[in-house]
């Protein structure tokens, strides 16, 4: 009778412990259920996707390309002597501002000066002579043969003079364009030859800024479309245009090359400078315009899905125009108003409930 007294009372305390482990649990699932039949959802039920969307409305499509560029001068040379010859005189400063044609320096022409004056006697001589053998052709005490000879050395003299003076004037090397004068590399005294550099000399008011594009932009390039530029230096972006293209791709870099110009008045842009470039190739008004990850590439073309009746996603087919950096412009299948989908666009499909939230 003990015995089976306490077989009785062991089989109860193991009952009492197995339901104080399991009403817990019972528990929570009657609660679980309890919500799930309190929210409508069920084993059945479709689950709404939480997604962002943007409206569809028009506004400005500006087709742009960034790009970088380099600084150019306007104009630019390095300045060299057209004869060999001894430096008599400098008559410039290094960074200095010079009109064009302005002296810059003298290299010697003793030689060339005695040279030029003995010919102006010549020339006096020879055109006295010209003068009687004409008068003395008129009363033909003379022959036409006689005159031309006199004649042929005045002109030959004047020839030779001539020349002695362009042989003068490449003893000065002048300024050939209005411009800003370099480093000067040679000094008065010095013997220079036709290879030696005086100074560099360039014009940087307007600057030039070089550019290239790829190859399948180059049909939408004009002379007259602008650029914006900025570097390190300028942080404000400056303003200029398009003057002139290569007439052929490189085939290296498969690259359209440009240049523009761009006024340089306070000199804030130096040669050689790296420049980031914002190249305007056009503006289209009343464009529609989705984020890049609202398209979806398909054989046929491409999709996109929207915020259709009772909130349920829905399939639209649609054209591309124009990609800019984030956007994709849309020609047709799409509305003013419309709210595409640019996140849950991969869960989605046509008949899913979705829960949006407007991002713009």
């Amino acid at each position: 009778m003990k015995n089976q007294t306490k077989i009785i009372l062991i089989v109860g305390i193991i009952l009492i412990v197995i339901a104080a482990f399991l009403y817990p649990r019972l528990d929570n699932r009657n609660s679980n259920e309890a919500s799930v039949a309190a929210s409508g959802a069920g084993p059945g039920a479709p689950t709404v996707l939480p997604v962002k969307v943007v409206k569809i409305q028009k506004e400005t499509l500006r087709n742009q390309l960034s790009v970088t560029g380099t600084i150019l001068p306007n104009e630019s040379v390095d300045l060299r002597p057209e004869v060999s010859g001894l430096v008599t005189r400098i008559t410039f400063n290094e960074g200095q501002y010079v009109t064009k044609g302005t002296p810059l320096l003298y290299l010697n022409d003793d030689e060339l000066q005695a040279q030029h004056q003995r010919l102006e006697y010549t020339q006096k001589l020879f055109e006295s002579q010209e003068n009687r053998q004409k008068q003395l052709l008129a009363r033909e005490a003379i022959s036409q043969e006689e005159y031309d000879i006199v004649l042929n050395q005045y002109n030959t003299t004047l020839s030779d003079l001539k020349l002695v003076e362009a042989q003068l004037a490449k003893t000065i090397v002048r300024a050939p364009f209005n411009g800003i004068l370099g480093l000067r590399q040679v000094s008065e005294g010095s013997v220079i030859g036709t290879s030696d550099i005086i100074a560099n000399f360039v014009n940087i008011d307007p600057i030039k800024i070089e550019f290239s594009i790829p190859e399948r932009y180059a049909n939408q390039v004009t002379a007259g479309s602008e650029i914006f530029f900025s570097n390190e230096a300028a942080q404000e972006e400056v303003k200029g245009k398009v003057y002139a293209f290569e007439n052929q791709i490189d085939a290296a870099t498969r690259t359209l090359k440009l240049r523009a110009e761009s006024p340089n008045k306070g000199r804030k842009f130096l040669p050689g400078m790296f420049v980031r470039i914002r190249y305007v190739l056009g503006e289209t008004e009343d464009a529609f315009m989705v984020p890049s990850e609202a398209i979806i590439p398909e054989l046929q073309g491409y999709k996109v899905f929207v915020v259709g009746a009772d909130s349920k996603a829905e399939e639209r087919s649609v054209e591309i125009g124009t990609r800019t950096d984030t956007q994709v412009q849309i020609l047709s299948g799409l509305n003013e108003g419309d709210l595409v989908l640019t996140t849950g666009v991969l869960q989605a499909a046509t008949g899913t409930p979705v829960e949006f939230t407007q991002i713009n």
